[in-house]
Formats: C-alpha cells, structure tokens, sequence
C-alpha cells in the first residue's frame, strides 16, 4: 500500500535508523508533505529522496515518527496490525504463558513492533493502554485482533499514562468489549495466587513484571523476618512467606494497595505473618532504624523516581536514600533486593548509586544476584531504551 505522506529527514540525521531504531525526534525532520494526521503512516526518506522507513507521525510530541516497518511493501494497514498482534501472542504461547488462570503481558510497545501499544492478560481479562499517537490511530483494529485471537471475558482500557499527554491525548479508561467482571479476578502468578481489580491499581492493574523476581527473592526468605517497602499488593512478602519466612513487614503509602495485599495474604494461607504499615516509606524506615529494629530479607521495589533526564540528579538521590537506611536495618549475613523501573537509570548507574549507599554507611556487602524484566517483556536488540526494569539482590557480609 503506497502512502501520500512523505517526512523528508535533515542531512546525516538518519543514521539511527540505518541502525533501525524506531524512534525520529522532531529536530531530524526536515520537511512534512501533505500534512498527515496523528497517527497516520508516513514515508521516511533521506534528503536524496531515499526510502528509510514507515512510521506513525505525531506532529505534538519530540518523538515526531514511531517506526512500524523498514520495507516499504506490504504498507501499513489493518492486516499488518492483526498480523503483528497475531505474532506477539504466539511467541507469549509458545513461553507457556496463555494457560487458563495465568497472566502475562502480551503485547510490550516498540519490542513488539507496536509502537506505544501494551496489553496486559489476566486470566480470560485483557487491559489495554494505548500510549502513542500510533496506538490511538489503529485503537480499534487493536482491539479487533484480540478479541478475534483470545476471545476474552472482557477488554478494558487503563490509558492513564503521562506519555498519552506528550503525544497531545487526554486520558481515557474504560471498558471496551464484555462486562466488568463483579468481583477482583483472581489469577496466578509469581508462584503465588493474585487479585486485581480491572478498573483499579497502577498501570494496568498489577506489576507482572516482577513475577520471576518474585520467586528469586523467596528463595532467600527461610526463615527470615522480611520487610517489603514499598510493597504494594504484597507480591514479594507473600512469596517470601510461602518460602517459609518467618513474618513479613508491608509498608506503602496506599491504603487501597495494603488493603488489596491482606485480602491476597489471606487467600494464600499467610495472613497471620503479616503486618501492614501505611505510611510514607523512607518516613517509616528511619522511624524502624531509630527505634533499633532488624531484618533478614528487605525488598525495596519503589516507582519510577526518573521520568525525564532532567530528574535524573534528584531520583538518584532518592535511590540513594532508601538504599542507605535499607542497609542500615539489615542484620550482618541479611539479604536485600532491590530495584529501579527507571528507564533513564541504566543498570551501571544504579549498581554506582547502591554502592555508594553502602559506602556512606560503611557496610560490606556482595552482589549476589541480578535481575531484570522477564521474557514477556522483551527487549529489541535495536531499543534499548525498553529495557527499564533493574534489580540487584545483595548479601550484607559485615
């Protein structure tokens, strides 16, 4: 399918996508033809009029093209979205993870080949955020394909993020196709059985992305007291505790969240283990320092302190804070893991920022592990920038 929109690059600025990386920012573009709309496809060239690319054009954000394909045949159209969707779910059923009463993430953006597209699968319950102008473009052809390939319960949508404002979208939630189900779907994952509420939590509903971390914290837990800061709906301490630790220790600032992780505990069997705390976190973990309490296995799983490079500084700072104090509260031979979801803080960097939080507090501590996303959310060798999720689980030797 030939398009009538044509983005000229400037000179040498196309070297990146020579590279293949799918992303053009708006000061490679040297000229637009026959102005397209949000979203629409657009023709890739160099300033010799050399073919490049087709790419989704979003004339309000920085990234002003997102990459759908470096051939110029077939084109960009309805079968091209189904046939993407189509593969992302087959390499899902061919890791094991489309079995009934599981979860995982089917479709992760430009890893996927569908810029700005995520959608989540919770049992027979799928969420959508559509999260670019590309995604919002060919929405409801998403939406077709999965319903035609997974014939769900239900599709909601939870396109919420702030990346949906820097594309010029609004916000938007909602059900899309079947009916809310009444009660919290329950599913399993992480070796541990979850609850969400399809209409309610961060991001879509649930972290999946810590499901395989889950269970290599847990293999730390025998027998120790754990404390989960920042813990959420409670994943790593009921995993922990059904690895046999001995009490877990939940602290985050949602009541909502400790709400959902009791009635989970519940559902496992470990709620007498379980203490909750909603409080802000570094507040409660310098009031548990003071007052001389320990423990044998900390988690620190905080949100995203960097968004933009400019916060790079500050969210270093804050990293660096919780890591020191979470140190400071651990007994010598004590385990701590812990993460950042921060895509601008790279895996070296944050190595440098919990090692300088063990050095200020002079303690002597192993890596002992290393963490990252699991394999439904891959990351394309070309788009590095999908790999955001970093965790390092530490021995504290002194």
């Amino acid at each position: 399918m030939r398009n009538n929109h044509v983005v000229k690059l400037k000179p040498g600025r196309e070297k990146s996508l020579r590279r293949r990386h799918p992303w053009i920012f708006s000061g490679a573009v040297a000229s637009v033809e026959s102005q397209p709309e949000p979203g629409a496809t657009a023709r890739v060239v160099t300033q010799s009029g050399e073919f490049l690319a087709l790419a989704a054009y979003s004339p309000s954000s920085q990234i002003r093209l997102r990459v759908w394909s470096f051939n110029e045949e077939p084109g960009i159209d309805a079968a091209f979205i189904h046939g993407r969707i189509a593969r992302s779910v087959m390499m899902r059923r061919q890791l094991g993870l489309l079995e009934d009463g599981g979860a995982c993430r089917l479709v992760f953006g430009e890893s996927d080949g569908l810029p700005g597209v995520i959608v989540d699968r919770y049992d027979r319950h799928l969420v959508c955020q559509f999260l670019s102008a590309a995604a919002e473009y060919w929405r409801d052809t998403v939406i077709s394909a999965l319903g035609e390939l997974l014939s769900p319960l239900s599709i909601a949508e939870r396109s919420e993020a702030s990346a949906r404002l820097k594309e010029g979208l609004q916000a938007r939630r909602g059900l899309l196709r079947g009916s809310t189900p009444d009660a919290p779907v329950e599913f399993f994952a992480g070796g541990l059985r979850q609850l969400i509420d399809l209409g309610e939590g961060q991001k879509t509903g649930c972290y999946l992305d810590q499901n395989i971390n889950r269970l290599r914290v847990a293999a730390y837990a025998s027998g120790a007291n754990v404390l989960d800061a920042y813990s959420y709906s409670g994943g790593f301490s009921i995993a922990a505790l059904l690895h046999k630790a001995a009490s877990a220790t939940l602290i985050d600032s949602s009541a909502d969240a400790l709400n959902m992780a009791e009635r989970q505990a519940r559902l496992n069997g470990v709620a007498d283990r379980c203490r909750y705390a909603n409080a802000n976190v570094p507040e409660e973990l310098r009031r548990l320092r003071d007052s001389g309490q320990q423990f044998d296995l900390i988690v620190l799983d905080p949100p995203k302190f960097v968004s933009s490079a400019q916060q790079l500084k500050s969210g270093c700072r804050g990293y660096k804070d919780i890591n020191m104090l979470a140190l400071q509260l651990l007994h010598p031979g004590g385990v701590l893991a812990t993460f950042s979801c921060s895509g601008h803080v790279s895996s070296d960097l944050f190595q440098k920022v919990v090692a300088g939080a063990a050095v200020d507090v002079k303690r002597d501590v192993q890596i002992i592990e290393r963490l990252t996303q699991p394999a439904d959310h891959p990351v394309a060798l070309q788009f590095p920038e999908a790999e955001y999720l970093k965790g390092l689980i530490l021995r504290c030797i002194d």
